[in-house]
């Protein structure tokens, strides 16, 4: 297979087919099926992923926990709005945070913002790391748990950027898996959001596991790739951590023959960074920066759960990857005529 180019991820995509707001339903999404070896195109709802799985067979699920990390300020003197998207925590004694500022022209080192009604939290511009990006030190005073809480009050869900209504306050519950634990991500791993508390009891009856890593979304996930030559595109640092627990629930299902499903690019992209070398998936405590894109070889999974994804995204690269170019060509023009909804809040995929 000849090396892939950015070009050939692109499509139009409808406006309207953008999803606004999520299934009345988690597990009411709709499901396209997709299978690699017939390339035959089935058309279902989420909750039928029941009847593609079996006793013994294994689900990858990232119990990442979204954090409500937009948050709105004033500059010091001027009193402009900004925008603060928390995007990591760098340093918890010191209060320091990694984040991402709109407008970024207009604030410095030194700057000061106000945050809440009562300016009742306080943070200092320490550094530039970016054109978007900068550091902050929070001033505050107190132990480290009121300081979470205030964050915790003044932020809202981040949902992203292109569903252009206000934040409701559904979203706070719908923008989250129900499995959610951990929390570390500034977006949702959307894959999961279709997992309701019935059909998840549903799969548990029929035999079906799960094994939980972390894998803390980044803004990466959506950095759009701008070189041609996908092998010259890095991906931002995003943390995980695969459990012996995990790992032993998963080995066991592949020496046993059985189905190992990734829900969603992020559990794909934390169980392919830990690899042994006779293919079996190994414990991780760290950082990855894996980018999945054709060709590739998969040594964990053999099905998938996802969303529908945006051109040039490199989650696209990974779907192609893992189920061919062509069909994936095929199945993103019979969602667009069929009108699925695409990305965070819209339809899902099961490719087996």
């Amino acid at each position: 297979m000849s090396k892939m180019k950015l070009s050939e991820f692109s499509f139009d995509l409808p406006e309207e087919l953008v999803a606004e707001y999520p299934s009345e339903n988690r597990d009411e999404a709709r499901l396209m099926v997709l299978h690699r070896s017939t390339g035959k195109i089935e058309h279902k709802l989420f909750k039928d992923v029941l009847s593609y799985f079996d006793e013994g067979d294994v689900m990858i699920r990232n119990n990442t926990r979204v954090f409500p990390a937009r948050m709105y300020g004033n500059k010091e003197k001027t009193g402009a709005k900004i925008e603060v998207f928390l995007l990591r925590e760098l340093n918890r004694e010191s209060l320091l945070w990694d984040v991402l500022v709109d407008p970024a022209r207009k604030i410095r080192i030194g700057n000061k913002l106000y945050f809440g009604e009562d300016d009742s939290l306080v943070a200092e511009v320490i550094d530039n790391t970016t054109s978007r990006g900068r550091t902050l030190r929070f001033l505050f005073d107190g132990p480290y748990e009121d300081f979470k809480a205030k964050i915790t009050e003044l932020g809202e869900t981040p949902l992203p950027k292109y569903i252009k209504r206000e934040v409701e306050a559904s979203d706070e519950e719908r923008y989250q898996t129900i499995f959610a634990k951990e929390e570390g991500a500034v977006a949702a791993p959307t894959a999961g959001l279709h997992f309701s508390r019935e059909l998840l009891k549903r799969l548990e009856l029929k035999g079906i596991n799960f094994a939980e890593v972390t894998l803390h979304v980044g803004l990466g996930t959506f950095r759009s790739v701008e070189v041609e030559d996908l092998t010259k595109h890095k991906m931002d640092s995003e943390q995980v951590i695969i459990s012996e627990e995990a790992v032993q629930i998963v080995n066991e299902a592949k020496r046993n023959k059985k189905r190992v499903c990734a829900i969603g690019t992020t559990s794909m992209r934390s169980i392919e960074t830990s690899v042994s070398t006779d293919g079996m998936l190994k414990p991780f405590d760290g950082w990855t920066n894996k980018f999945i894109f054709p060709p590739y070889e998969f040594s964990i999974a053999d099905s998938l759960i996802t969303n529908f994804h945006t051109p040039l995204s490199t989650l696209l690269m990974m779907i192609s990857a893992f189920c061919g170019h062509e069909l994936m060509i095929k199945a993103y023009q019979e969602a667009i005529k069929e009108k699925y909804r695409f990305y965070s809040y819209g339809d899902a995929m099961l490719i087996i």
